[in-house]
């Protein structure tokens, strides 16, 4: 299908077996990536909670300390991908044309395998 015709971000396999060897700390993103932080505190405000400030604690505090699936990690990855995807949307000729050949050359694809694969070798979840 080619690299053009998909949208791919995050860390790979190795990048992620090197960040955990090395003693990942997700609160080092959040205090140097000013996006990151200015997410995790917006949450924090309550503002999608109604007004309440507590209810999302527990998710920010394990992306804080834990990030076990590198959320944290791969977040600017992500949002500089989001903005490619956004850029192509505007696009409806080549959105459509990606979007064939990406289907049109994928091959056998099974959700279940692709899930299997990353709990055991990203994740070590199983």
């Amino acid at each position: 299908m080619g690299n053009e015709n998909f949208f791919l971000f995050g860390l790979t396999t190795p990048e992620v077996m090197d960040l955990k060897s090395g003693g990942y700390d997700p609160r080092k993103i959040y205090e140097k990536n000013d996006t990151v932080r200015e997410v995790m505190d917006f949450i924090m405000t309550g503002a999608l909670a109604g007004g309440d400030r507590g209810l999302f604690r527990p998710l920010v505090d394990n992306l804080l300390h834990e990030d076990r699936f590198l959320v944290l990690a791969d977040f600017q990855s992500y949002m500089e991908t989001q903005q490619e995807v956004a850029e192509l949307w505007s696009n409806p000729n080549e959105w459509v044309r990606k979007s064939i050949l990406n289907v049109a050359h994928m091959g056998k694809f099974s959700s279940d395998r692709s899930i299997q694969e990353y709990c055991k070798n990203i994740w070590r979840a199983g």
